[in-house]
């Protein structure tokens, strides 16, 4: 089975997924889980706090791979995904899904 956890960017957030990711590698009963990384999602617009900044780099070490998703606006505004110009890093993590899931690669 294939995993990507995904998170808010606040402190509850990140300190879930570093619980999560601990269990993903201390637990023998998940070793047949393939998790493929963390999608960090911004909790707010702006720069993230240094606290937050340090407390995700922390949490990085525990997970293959982090996809560090940026503030977009219209989705707390419920715009529709099709509408909406996405950031590079959502685009990012779309390509290394469907690469990861597919074998799948789009140029």
């Amino acid at each position: 089975m294939r995993v990507v956890l995904v998170t808010r960017s606040h402190a509850h957030g990140l300190r879930s997924a570093q619980a999560a990711a601990h269990q993903w590698s201390r637990s023998p009963e998940l070793r047949s889980v393939d998790l493929l990384g963390l999608a960090v999602i911004a909790d707010a617009p702006g720069r993230r706090p240094r606290p937050l900044r340090d407390l995700l780099e922390l949490v990085s070490g525990g997970v293959p791979r982090v996809w560090d998703l940026p503030w977009v606006e219209e989705m707390r505004l419920g715009t529709p995904p099709a509408e909406i110009q996405l950031p590079a890093p959502y685009l990012s993590l779309a390509a290394d899904l469907r690469t990861t899931t597919t074998g799948e690669q789009n140029g």
